[in-house]
């Protein structure tokens, strides 16, 4: 799944961007958000992504506190999870997964899930709606919030356009000249 990588490569960026504005271990955000996905297609995927992660650091000798702090990050990372972040480093693994989410690459996620799924335009919109909108007033972090602004606003602009252009309203307020 090429593009998931992607997504782990950019959350790792985002991540890695958002701690050096902000401070927390670098080390558990790096592994954190690394790992963040590994079980991204299963249900519950942020407490099986922890359980696995648990398994995977243990194999690779790191200790059990640093161990307990990359596996909080991951286990409170997702949008539907009911664990909420404490740490800095959760607080800024979770941002950053909610950023990746937003603005021109959120649109085309969105759009590149569409197709996978067989989700038509009006779902994806809905997606918008229920998910993605309400996003930017989920983070944690400054940092988060003012990169945040910027990718809101140009999802809100998009769908507003692509609204129009469904309702055809392009065309019915257009005078032909252009």
């Amino acid at each position: 799944m090429p593009h998931q990588d992607d997504h782990v490569e950019r959350v790792l960026r985002l991540a890695l961007a958002i701690a050096e504005k902000e401070g927390g271990d670098r080390k558990v955000i790096e592994i954190a958000a690394k790992l963040h996905d590994v079980c991204r297609n299963e249900e519950n995927h942020a407490l099986k992504g922890a359980e696995k992660a648990r398994k995977i650091l243990k194999n690779e000798g790191y200790g059990d506190e640093f161990t307990e702090k990359v596996c909080h990050c991951i286990e409170s990372h997702s949008f539907s999870g009911k664990t909420r972040p404490k740490s800095l480093e959760a607080k800024i693994l979770s941002d950053a997964d909610k950023l990746d989410a937003m603005g021109a690459v959120g649109i085309a996620r969105a759009f590149m899930y569409s197709g996978e799924t067989m989700r038509d335009i009006e779902s994806t919109l809905r997606h918008f709606e229920e998910k993605l909108f309400r996003l930017k007033d989920l983070l944690y972090t400054e940092t988060a919030r003012k990169i945040a602004f910027e990718r809101h606003k140009f999802m809100k602009d998009f769908y507003r356009r692509i609204k129009e252009e469904l309702e055809m309203k392009d065309v019915t307020e257009s005078d032909g000249i252009g």
